[in-house]
């Protein structure tokens, strides 16, 4: 089974749109191995997105995800990563399917409620800035 990390942003978290959210990553077949609730600081948010670093968005970026709560979470399942990043849509929800989470969500492009990993090998060193591996459902049996 292939991993992606999902991130619950502070507009999702703040918005209490949590459950409704799961609910649709789960009816899509995904298997969550992890989760928490984090307040990010913008060193950690920074660290985390330093690849946008150069980028125009980038600051505005790192102050919206440390304006709040954010949920990250270890998904699972075939084509996780294309499967997820199918289901939350266009990060600009204007620009997103209709169904997708975005779509249905999303208040702008920086709001848009969530984060899933662009590919397998982002999608590793993701999870793991956020969770060991002993974190993970699948590989502790005292969580399974």
């Amino acid at each position: 089974m292939e991993r992606t990390l999902a991130i619950l942003k502070p507009d999702c978290v703040g918005r209490n749109l949590i459950g409704k959210v799961i609910d649709r990553i789960e009816r899509e077949g995904f298997k969550i191995l992890a989760m928490k609730m984090v307040r990010l600081t913008e060193q950690t948010t920074g660290e985390f997105y330093a690849v946008h670093r150069k980028r125009p968005f980038y600051r505005d970026l790192v102050q919206f995800m440390s304006s709040g709560h954010a949920i990250p979470m270890v998904l699972a399942k075939e084509n996780a990563v294309n499967d997820f990043r199918k289901l939350i849509g266009a990060t600009d929800p204007a620009e997103a399917e209709s169904g997708t989470i975005r779509h249905e969500f999303a208040e702008n492009k920086q709001n848009n409620i969530v984060h899933g990993s662009d590919s397998v090998r982002t999608a590793k060193s993701e999870i793991a800035f956020y969770f060991s591996e002993k974190e993970l459902v699948e590989n502790n049996p005292d969580l399974s």
